[in-house]
C-alpha cells in the first residue's frame, strides 16, 4: 500500500521520469541484455561482474544522473559487487560487436512501441524506407592513460557512423571503429551489409563513391547523395532548368557512372544554384540520385537537405546526454558510453512519441524541449530509485509492447507540458564590439547602472 502511493506521488508530480524508468526496463531488460553479450562477446566473458550492471551503471552517467563512472558506482556498490578497478577493467574491453548489437537491440524495442503508438512519420518519399548515415568522431579524450601523457595531438578514440530513420526518428544502426583516425570510408563495407531492396540512403558527399554508390544499386535499394568533386562521371545531356526551391534554382541532367570498366549506372544529377552560399562557400549543390521519375528533381533538392536531422540526432546527444565522456580513454569504454546515449536518444524518442499521441505531434514537436525533459530526469531519476528500489520496476520489463504503450499515454495524459515548453531565440544580430579605452580598462556596474537610472528619470521628468 505505502509503495503504491510512493509510485502515485512519482506519476503526479514527474511522469516523465517514470516513463523513462518503463522504458530502461523495456529496453535494458537485464535478461535479454546479458543474452545478448553471451551471443556477441568474442573475448569478454561474464563471472561475477554481469553486463546488464555494466549497462544500468553507464545509463545514469549517459543520462547525467551520476556525475561520472565512479559516481555511479559509489552509489551502487553494493549491487555491483566487484572493485571499482574490475568495473574499468570491463569497460575498457567492450568490444566494438556488443555496442552495435545494443544499439539495434535498444531501436527494434522502440520502433516496435512507436507502431503501436501510431506514432510513425510519412515517409519522405513513399514507397521507400529512408535512412540517413552520418559518422562521428569522437572528441578528444584526457591523457588519463600513460601511453598518452606523452602526445602533444589531441587523443581520438573511436569513429562511428549512425543511421537515422527520420520516419521512426530512431538511430537504428552504429557502426563502430576502434581507430579513432580511421577514414568514414573504411566502414563503408559494413554498411552494405545491412542495405535491403527499397531503402532509399541519404548520405554527405563523403560517402560519394563509386564502390558504395554501385552497392546501394546491386542491392535494390536507392540513394541520394551529395556529388564528391573526385567522383568519376560523365553527362548524358545538358543541364536544364527543372523548377525553383526554398534554396534556389533546380536544374536536373542524365549521368552515368562506370566501376570497374564494365559496371553502368545512369542516374539523375540535381544541381541547386544556392540562393546564399553555404558556411564552406559553395554557390552549386550537385546531388546524385537513382530514385525514377516519379520523384521531380525539386524534391530530391528537399529531399536531401533532410540530411540536416542527423545533425539534430548529434545535437540532442550532445545537450542532453553524456556520449562523450572525456575520461574515458580507452576506445571501448569510449565507444560503449556514445552507443548507450543512442540507446538513450531513442528512449528519449519513444516518450515523446507517447505525448505526440496524447497531446498532438505538431504541438510535441514544435514546443517541446528535449533537454528540459532530461534536465528534469536528471534532478528526478536518483531519489525516485531510492524512494522505489529497483526490483519493483522489474515486472514492468515483462509487458507486452501494447501494454506498454497504454501504460505510457496514461502517464503523458498526466504531463503538464508548461514545464518543458522550449523558448526558440530569434537570429542574433551582430554588434561590433566596443573598444576599451587606453585609460580606461575597466568600469564599474554599479556606476553605469545608477547613470542609466538618473538619465530616465530625468527623461521621464522632462516629459
Amino acid at each position: 500500500m505505502i509503495l503504491d502511493e510512493v509510485f502515485e506521488r512519482f506519476i503526479r508530480e514527474s511522469p516523465v521520469v517514470v516513463m523513462l524508468r518503463v522504458l530502461l526496463e523495456q529496453s535494458l531488460s537485464a535478461q535479454e541484455v546479458d543474452q545478448l553479450f553471451v551471443e556477441t562477446a568474442q573475448k569478454q566473458y561474464q563471472k561475477e561482474l554481469l553486463f546488464s550492471t555494466v549497462v544500468s551503471l553507464m545509463s545514469l552517467v549517459v543520462c547525467g544522473v551520476a556525475k561520472s563512472v565512479n559516481s555511479a558506482y559509489q552509489s551502487n556498490i553494493k549491487r555491483v559487487g566487484v572493485t571499482i578497478s574490475a568495473l574499468y577493467q570491463k569497460l575498457d574491453g567492450i568490444e566494438p560487436q556488443v555496442c552495435e548489437v545494443l544499439v539495434r537491440h535498444g531501436a527494434a524495442k522502440a520502433e516496435a512501441l512507436i507502431h503501436q503508438l501510431g506514432m510513425v512519420r510519412p515517409a519522405l518519399v513513399e514507397g521507400y524506407r529512408t535512412k540517413i548515415l552520418d559518422g562521428n568522431h569522437l572528441s578528444g579524450t584526457e591523457r588519463r592513460l600513460e601511453v598518452l601523457r606523452s602526445v602533444g595531438s589531441a587523443p581520438l578514440p573511436v569513429q562511428v557512423l549512425v543511421v537515422l530513420e527520420p520516419a521512426l526518428f530512431l538511430a537504428t544502426e552504429a557502426f563502430a571503429c576502434e581507430d579513432g583516425h580511421a577514414q568514414e570510408r573504411s566502414l563503408i563495407p559494413r554498411v552494405l551489409e545491412t542495405v535491403n531492396p527499397r531503402d532509399l540512403w541519404i548520405e554527405d558527399r563523403n560517402f560519394c563513391t563509386l564502390g558504395f554508390l554501385f552497392g546501394i544499386h546491386v542491392r535494390g535499394a536507392f540513394f541520394a547523395v551529395r556529388q564528391h568533386a573526385n567522383l568519376p562521371w560523365s553527362a548524358l545531356d545538358e543541364l536544364k532548368l527543372v523548377g525553383e526551391s526554398d534554396t534556389g534554382k533546380v536544374f536536373e541532367q542524365s549521368v552515368q557512372l562506370v566501376f570497374k570498366g564494365c559496371l553502368k549506372i545512369i542516374l539523375r544529377r540535381i544541381v541547386v544554384q544556392l540562393l546564399e552560399p553555404t558556411r564552406d562557400g559553395h554557390t552549386e549543390l550537385a546531388i546524385l540520385s537513382t530514385l525514377p521519375k516519379d520523384a521531380s528533381g525539386v524534391e530530391i533538392a528537399g529531399l536531401y537537405r533532410q540530411r540536416w536531422s542527423i545533425e539534430r540526432l548529434f545535437q540532442v546527444l550532445e545537450k542532453c546526454f553524456r556520449g562523450e565522456i572525456n575520461t574515458l580513454g580507452y576506445p571501448g569504454a569510449a565507444l560503449f558510453g556514445f552507443c548507450m546515449a543512442l540507446v538513450c536518444y531513442n528512449i528519449l524518442a519513444v516518450l515523446r512519441a507517447a505525448m505526440g499521441n496524447v497531446h498532438g505531434p505538431d504541438k510535441i514537436e514544435a514546443g517541446i524541449s528535449s533537454y528540459y525533459l532530461a534536465d528534469e530526469i536528471r534532478r528526478v531519476y536518483d531519489g525516485m530509485m531510492i524512494a522505489i528500489a529497483t526490483p519493483n520496476w522489474h515486472p514492468l520489463g515483462e509487458l507486452e509492447s501494447e501494454q506498454t504503450a497504454e501504460l505510457l499515454k496514461e502517464l503523458a495524459a498526466q504531463m503538464d507540458l508548461a514545464k518543458y515548453q522550449s523558448h526558440p531565440r530569434g537570429k542574433k544580430k551582430k554588434k561590433p564590439k566596443p573598444k576599451a579605452p587606453k585609460n580606461k580598462p575597466h568600469v564599474s556596474t554599479a556606476r553605469l547602472l545608477a547613470q542609466q537610472r538618473r538619465t530616465k528619470k530625468r527623461t521621464v521628468n522632462s516629459s
